[in-house]
């Protein structure tokens, strides 16, 4: 019938309608034009900083899987508003999931953007190779990782509260006393030590009086944090 689309008959016309798709996302998703807005941002960044080819790949990256992602956010979102106008739990859950790979996504990103310039930023301590990875900075930024991928276990094995709002453990105090834990094994002497654990303590009990977390929460949630950053920092 006439007015009715049609299906591409040629690679030009595949070409067209992806396009269009992009274009489409871009007028009607706001956090697409934020991404597009850092994209050009960190482009810039890059020739500033004047990174290498492999350095400059891994942005090339980062932005890539983070645009990606919410492009196929978009593209599941349509799909469930069309086929459940109504509110439904599984839509609803759908859109999460959908959700939760944005934000995976863009966590991955923030990882390969930090080592793209982190030589940069650090100068002092780079080092060959892998070895790199082992510096006291890098061993904590890779323990609040690990730290919060334990977390996120943890909560969903135990099936309470929600995934920032109360639940055991304590993702707070877990990242909290993380830090805290690397902090230790800096070269910062003992003043900055007793300052990052009583900011972690402060951190886990202002949980506690706002009601968010139990006393046990939290002390699972540090327990955590402390243990797997201690892990690390011993271990490589």
């Amino acid at each position: 019938m006439k007015g009715e689309p049609t299906r591409p008959s040629g690679f030009v016309e595949s070409l067209n309608c992806a396009i269009e798709g992009i274009l489409w996302a871009v007028k009607t998703q706001r956090h697409m034009l934020f991404h597009l807005i850092a994209a050009i941002l960190v482009m810039v960044a890059a020739l500033v900083l004047r990174l290498t080819l492999h350095e400059f790949a891994l942005l090339c990256l980062a932005i890539t899987l983070v645009i990606f992602a919410e492009l196929v956010n978009t593209a599941i979102e349509v799909v469930v508003d069309l086929v459940s106008p109504e509110f439904h739990p599984l839509a609803q859950r759908a859109k999460d999931v959908a959700a939760g790979a944005v934000l995976l996504a863009t966590v991955g990103a923030l990882v390969l953007g930090y080592l793209a310039v982190s030589r940069h930023l650090f100068a002092g301590e780079v080092k060959p190779g892998l070895d790199y990875m082992r510096t006291t900075g890098n061993l904590a930024i890779i323990a609040v990782v690990v730290v919060v991928i334990l977390v996120v276990l943890a909560k969903a094995w135990a099936g309470r509260g929600t995934s920032l709002h109360g639940g055991m453990p304590s993702g707070h105090a877990g990242v909290a006393f993380s830090i805290a834990t690397s902090v230790a094994f800096a070269d910062v002497g003992l003043l900055v030590i007793s300052l990052a654990w009583l900011l972690a303590a402060m951190v886990a009990q202002s949980r506690v009086l706002l009601g968010v977390h139990s006393f046990w929460e939290i002390a699972a949630g540090s327990l955590i944090g402390i243990c797997a950053t201690m892990v690390m920092h011993l271990a490589f």
